[in-house]
């Protein structure tokens, strides 16, 4: 936090300079330049990148330090209060809002920072670092050193025009405050958010928008081709709460000099088809970009679509197929959505949220850091194919809720160092600013979920809600969890380390599952397996250390079969328990006392933590 209010005051009067370099050149073959243990990093989304340099838009909480060359001590204002930046979606620079309460979400009274029925004290994430939300550091421009080395989110090397517009990237630097390497991060992480979400700084609303067809009263658009090739504006344009259809029509949106970012994730600039203020109605279309922020269909503000019997495929970063933020809401019926660039999820909301329908279709995301499902909003999606070939499936941050009903979802998240885990599902809270802090909430009924590499489910930094009813689930072949219920180290800013942890009530209801479940010393759990739900598996403390909660309740006609010696700290059974051989398990108490005697070579512990 500290270098973050440093390099603000300062003015980005060090190696970074104030404006991005927007040139674009071919890359150059360079030799490897040497790098240094302890090296000073920079994380930010790339602004623009060339042959002599990066423009980064820095991301809150990730670099630690003072940057290159600040004189020591210099970067704090004195007397700061501490944790009053910006709630989450506060305009940059507005502070806390007079009488705000501490510690408790958005829109909650005064002490009950907890949500319904949830023990007391239980609510928020312990010590939530308050008011990081909308803080927003600036931009940073940084030369590359000699040898300079550009590498993917695994350290392999890459080719600098691999990299683009909308990537989050950690670049290290010399003594000299020059860029010795470049490696692109997968965005929760981005975040911020992970997958499809950008997170860190919030970029200012547009004043106006730029549409090649705009619309300010009703119309529509019948068998024509409409192509948008400036570089932030909208193929077609619907403002001023005019009604339109487009149907038949072939829609395209292609720009090497698409601004993307922020503003496009925030607030629709440079979507293919936009509208901030009225009502679309697409049929029967093939929409189709290549540009960054180049997004298929947003609904902004009071803006509402209606897409049916639609091809949709975006090619570049921050390119969601079917997004809404600020409020917009969007429905979909039998739709065929391709993504190819980073966070760019099929199904995409961001900041400000809004609510989206989809029924029936198909939705592929193929980029890094970009789910199928990435949700800040309030999601319901029906009959669908939902897949995320280089991403966890799906990413729920903050009070927002994402359902699915009869849908076949897979997600192939790949193994990534700045992450604690690997996972499938993730229900978090970046402290990006783009969701309210509060419960997030998922909810799948029938169907399959298919997980390619990596633990299944996982929550930090958030209270969190799962429903499973009769899902059919495959799990990786080296699979490390069914669910991880803990804190963090931070790495992403994610919360304080050490104070991060989830609060989350799991509920199976005739569901089959199978893995173990991780909790921690800073997280409470609680899981409910009801209705004939079986589940095969150990519950296992991560850290040991003293404190945090884990109760499971069993109900009549359901079933935990096993795995290893597991470790709670309530029990309520009333249906079976024992291992894969059938042997009852022996159930006993921190100190030795045995409540239920058993022949299996497992044990559980029931230990007030």
């Amino acid at each position: 936090m500290k270098r973050m209010i440093a390099v603000l005051l300062a003015g980005m009067l060090f190696a970074c300079g104030c404006t991005a370099n927007t040139e674009k050149t071919e890359p150059t073959e360079a030799p490897v330049a040497e790098q240094t243990e302890g090296a000073e990093t920079v994380t930010g989304r790339i602004e623009s990148i060339d042959a002599t340099g990066i423009t980064l838009s820095l991301l809150p909480d990730m670099p630690q330090g003072n940057p290159p060359d600040m004189p020591q001590g210099q970067g704090t204002p004195p007397d700061m209060p501490q944790g009053q930046g910006n709630p989450p979606d506060m305009p940059q620079g507005q502070g806390t809002p007079p009488e705000m309460p501490q510690g408790n979400p958005p829109d909650m009274p005064q002490g009950q920072g907890n949500p319904p029925d949830m023990p007391q004290g239980q609510g928020n994430p312990p010590d939530m670092p308050q008011g990081q939300g909308g803080f927003s550091i600036g931009s940073c421009s940084l030369q590359f050193a000699e040898g300079v080395t550009f590498l993917d989110e695994t350290g392999n090397a890459i080719e600098r025009d691999a990299l683009q517009a909308g990537d989050t990237v950690t670049v290290t630097l010399n003594a000299d405050g020059k860029a010795i390497s470049v490696q692109k991060t997968a965005e929760p992480f981005a975040m911020g958010g992970p997958g499809g979400g950008p997170g860190g700084p919030g970029g200012a609303a547009p004043t106006a928008y730029a549409g090649v067809r705009s619309f300010a009263q009703d119309g529509e658009i019948a068998n024509e081709t409409v192509a948008s090739t400036g570089a932030d504006e909208s193929a077609v344009l619907i403002e001023n709460g005019a009604i339109v259809t487009v149907r038949n029509s072939t829609v395209t949106r292609v720009s090497q000099n698409s601004t993307g970012g922020d503003s496009a994730s925030f607030y629709g600039v440079g979507a293919a088809m936009l509208v901030t203020d009225g009502t679309l109605t697409v049929e029967n279309c093939a929409i189709e970009t290549d540009s960054a922020g180049g997004a298929g269909v947003f609904a902004y503000g009071s803006g509402t679509a209606t897409v049916r019997n639609t091809s949709i495929q975006t090619k570049q970063g921050t390119s969601g197929g079917l997004h809404v933020a600020g409020g917009g809401t969007l429905y979909a019926e039998n739709c065929t959505v391709e993504t190819d660039g980073g966070s760019s999820a099929a199904i995409r909301s961001d900041r400000g949220g809004g609510t989206m329908t989809v029924d029936g279709g198909s939705y592929t995301a193929n980029g890094s850091g970009s789910p199928a499902v990435y949700c800040t909003a309030d999601i319901t999606v029906k009959n669908a194919a939902l897949t995320a070939t280089g991403s966890e499936a799906i990413c729920i941050e903050g009070k927002n809720s994402l359902t699915l009903v009869d849908c076949t979802l897979s997600g192939n998240m790949p193994d990534l160092s700045q992450n604690d885990c690997t996972w499938t599902v993730i229900l978090y809270q970046s402290m990006s600013g783009d969701s309210e802090i509060g419960t997030a909430s998922f909810s799948m009924t029938g169907g399959k979920l298919i997980s390619g590499n990596g633990g299944v489910f996982y929550t930090t930094n958030t209270s969190s809600e799962f429903l499973l009813e009769n899902v059919e689930i495959t799990a990786s072949e080296d699979s490390p969890f069914l669910l991880k219920c803990t804190g963090n180290r931070n790495a992403r800013g994610w919360g304080r380390e050490g104070a991060n942890g989830a609060q989350c009530v799991f509920t199976a209801v005739r569901q089959q599952m199978a893995g173990s479940i991780l909790w921690d010393s800073i997280s409470t759990l609680s899981v409910q397996l009801t209705e004939g739900s079986v589940w095969t598996g150990a519950f296992l403390k991560e850290d040991g250390a003293e404190g945090g909660s884990a109760t499971l309740v069993i109900d009549a006609g359901s079933t935990w079969i096993v795995t290893g010696d597991s470790v709670l700290t309530s029990l309520e059974n009333r249906g079976t328990i024992v291992d894969a051989d059938g042997n009852a398990v022996t159930v006993r108490t921190a100190s030795g006392k045995v409540l239920a005697e058993g022949t299996s070579a497992y044990t559980v512990t029931v230990s007030e933590g």
